[in-house]
This record gives structure tokens, C-alpha cells and sequence, in this order.
């Protein structure tokens, strides 16, 4: 039986090891799995982000949402990745990036700006999704998070002198067995 409420959950900042960590696949899509992915959306939408990834909120599984679009159209259209693979890619697109497991970090990342990205619904139907330009950014940033990469990997060392300091504070907020404490305390 599934819960009926969604749940907030903390969110993971840098420093956390499952951050760092290549996420498992999904076995099996359970009812387990489709409370906690509603409570990943929910947390998302509560968190102001246009995506969140297992990872961040300490989960190590191949599953991300997205929503890229919410804060211009106002409507609420999630989208669900399990175990995503991106199939295709090409083109180039730069577009400054945040990310709620790096509080107050924002750096230009170039990617591909198109791509293909194939993975498995809530309901267990294959589906593929094509996007372009800040859609794919969104997509590929949320990927990166299940294969352990963050944004600030794909930046250019002499970018991040301005934000090494903020990032070594994150880093050692982290406790013994690598969850950084500050997870519940970030907004």
C-alpha cells in the first residue's frame, strides 16, 4: 500500500560521499519506489529546483526528475528518468549552472546541446526524450549526479578560484561516515 503524502526530504550538499558515488540501478519498480520518487518531486518543487537526482536527497539509485519549464509556465509537468541513458548527443550549449548540493555555487558549464535520453517511467515503459539547449543541460546535469559528477567537474580549474573557499567549507561540514550535516539546515 502507498503512502498518500509526499515528504520533504534533505537535501545532500558536497562533501556527502553519495554524492560521489556511481548510483545502482533500479531493479525493480516498486510501490516503495514510487512513494519515494514523489517525495524526490515534491522536494524538488519545494526546493525551487529544475531537477533533483536520488543522489542529493541520499538515495543511491538511477532515478532523477525534472521540470524544467515550471517557473515559466507555472505548471507542474514532472518528468521521471530510472535508469537513464543517454543514447545520443551533439552540438554545444553553455548555460550558467546551480545546483541545490552546491548552495550559492553558479559557474558556466559547456555540453552538448542536444540530446537523447532513454529510460524507464514509474510505470515501467521505456520512453526516449529529445531536448535541446536549457532542457538538455537540465537533463545532462541531473545524469552527471547519478554517475557521481557535479557541475563544478565539468568547470575549469582557474573558474573555481572564486568559489574554492565555499567549497571547502561545504566539504567540511562533512561527519565521519561522509553525510555532510548541513543537509537538513540548506534552503
Amino acid at each position: 500500500m502507498r503512502k498518500k503524502q509526499p515528504e520533504a526530504l534533505p537535501i545532500r550538499v558536497v562533501g556527502d560521499k553519495v554524492l560521489r558515488s556511481r548510483a545502482e540501478v533500479v531493479d525493480e519498480i516498486t510501490d516503495g519506489v514510487r512513494d519515494f520518487i514523489d517525495d524526490l518531486v515534491h522536494t524538488m518543487y519545494l526546493r525551487d529546483g529544475a531537477g533533483l537526482a536520488a543522489p542529493q536527497v541520499g538515495r543511491s539509485l538511477r532515478i532523477f526528475a525534472i521540470d524544467p519549464y515550471y517557473y515559466e509556465t507555472k505548471e507542474k509537468q514532472p518528468q521521471i528518468f530510472i535508469n537513464p541513458r543517454i543514447v545520443e548527443s551533439g552540438g554545444s550549449f553553455t548555460y550558467e549552472e546551480g545546483c541545490l548540493s552546491l548552495p550559492g555555487i553558479f559557474e558556466k558549464v559547456k555540453r552538448p546541446g542536444r540530446v537523447i535520453v532513454e529510460a524507464m517511467s514509474p510505470e515501467g515503459e521505456l520512453f526516449r526524450v529529445e531536448a535541446e539547449d536549457y532542457g538538455a543541460t537540465v537533463l545532462q546535469h541531473e545524469y552527471d549526479h547519478l554517475d557521481g559528477v557535479l557541475f563544478i567537474d565539468r568547470v575549469a580549474k582557474l573558474r573555481l578560484l572564486p568559489w574554492k573557499r565555499r567549497i571547502r567549507e561545504l566539504e567540511g561540514e562533512t561527519d565521519d561516515n561522509g553525510v555532510n550535516i548541513l543537509a537538513d539546515s540548506v534552503d
